[in-house]
């Protein structure tokens, strides 16, 4: 079995040697640039990982899994279009460095692309493979759509949300999994099996995420704490709390939901203590820990001996425990 860093290595590789049309450049080079932006790869990595879990070539799966790669970027690139984002992974974004435009053509140019590399895959798979990726991308983009519409609806709820974030998150690591599997040549089942291993693996770090957002160590974390809380971004923090407070913690809560002109650090300090009074921190770690479990019962039902397992099992580990 290869470990991850290796197939990363092999990604990195494949992706420097990606070559694209010279012309037109202003719809080509955006493509180049932003894939040469970096990234830890983790995605077509994994998917590299799966394939060599059933024993498969791993080097006839690094076509699929630069088509993993580049999808993901594209959606990178719609999204900071969408967000008005001027920075990704430390340089401009290509709505920036060209203009919303060319990022728009570029990013389906993108699509085409991912397609392509993506029915490089054997025949005998083929339909099963492509569906499972357009069933993925579809997913992605619904995913994209309800946050969107979140921005504008104050009745949110647990489940829609849960929702929102398995589409939007979760289903291209179940998706990039499985595809790897049937590479592979794991049975229907054990490819379905990492499939849902992914999708909650995905779930449960997302809630991770929220979690952090406001309880991480700026340091540790890589972003700014509280961040979530200023922007009134509908994370399963904040839905809970709606959901559980009463009187006036929740006349509190939406005073600062609503208010327009505000002292970040103040609001910040004041939500989390509204939180902590609420226990949301308690509530939210309990929900990460049933995808958790949901997500390594999977893995532990498919049909393989453990030490094949090992690096995946480690990779999920190592996702899911990052310091506070």
């Amino acid at each position: 079995m290869k470990q991850l860093t290796d197939l990363q290595a092999l990604i990195n590789n494949a992706v420097d040697k990606l070559n694209f049309p010279k012309h037109p450049a202003e719809l080509y080079e955006p493509i180049s640039y932003i894939l040469a932006l970096g990234g830890k790869r983790l995605r077509p990595a994994l998917l590299l990982m799966a394939c060599d879990l059933f024993g498969g070539d791993v080097e006839s799966a690094v076509e699929p899994a630069l088509a993993i790669e580049v999808f993901h970027n594209f959606t990178l690139m719609h999204d900071d279009i969408m967000d008005n984002a001027p920075l990704r992974r430390g340089q401009a974004t290509v709505h920036q460095k060209w203009n919303a435009n060319v990022a728009i053509l570029s990013g389906d140019a993108m699509m085409v692309e991912s397609n392509k590399l993506m029915m490089k895959v054997p025949d005998t798979i083929l339909r099963k493979v492509m569906d499972v990726f357009n069933e993925t991308a579809t997913g992605v983009c619904e995913g994209q759509q309800i946050d969107m519409s979140f921005e504008q609806r104050a009745d949110v709820s647990i489940d829609e949300y849960l929702n929102m974030i398995r589409l939007k998150t979760a289903v291209l690591l179940g998706g990039t999994l499985k595809i790897g599997a049937i590479i592979g040549g794991a049975t229907p089942a054990d490819a379905q099996l990492l499939y849902d291993f992914g999708v909650n693996l995905g779930i449960a770090f997302q809630l991770q995420d929220d979690i952090l957002d406001v309880y991480g160590d700026p340091d540790k974390f890589g972003k700014q704490v509280g961040g979530d809380i200023i922007s009134n971004k509908k994370t399963y923090l904040l839905i809970k709390a709606l959901e559980l407070a009463k009187d006036t913690q929740l006349t509190e809560l939406n005073n600062w939901i609503t208010s327009q002109e505000f002292d970040n650090q103040e609001k910040v300090s004041a939500v989390t203590g509204l939180y902590n009074q609420l226990q949301i921190r308690n509530h939210s770690e309990e929900a990460m820990q049933i995808y958790s479990d949901k997500a390594f019962d999977a893995l532990d039902r498919v049909n393989l001996p453990d030490d094949r397992i090992h690096y995946l099992r480690l990779f999920a580990d190592s996702l899911l425990v990052r310091e506070y």
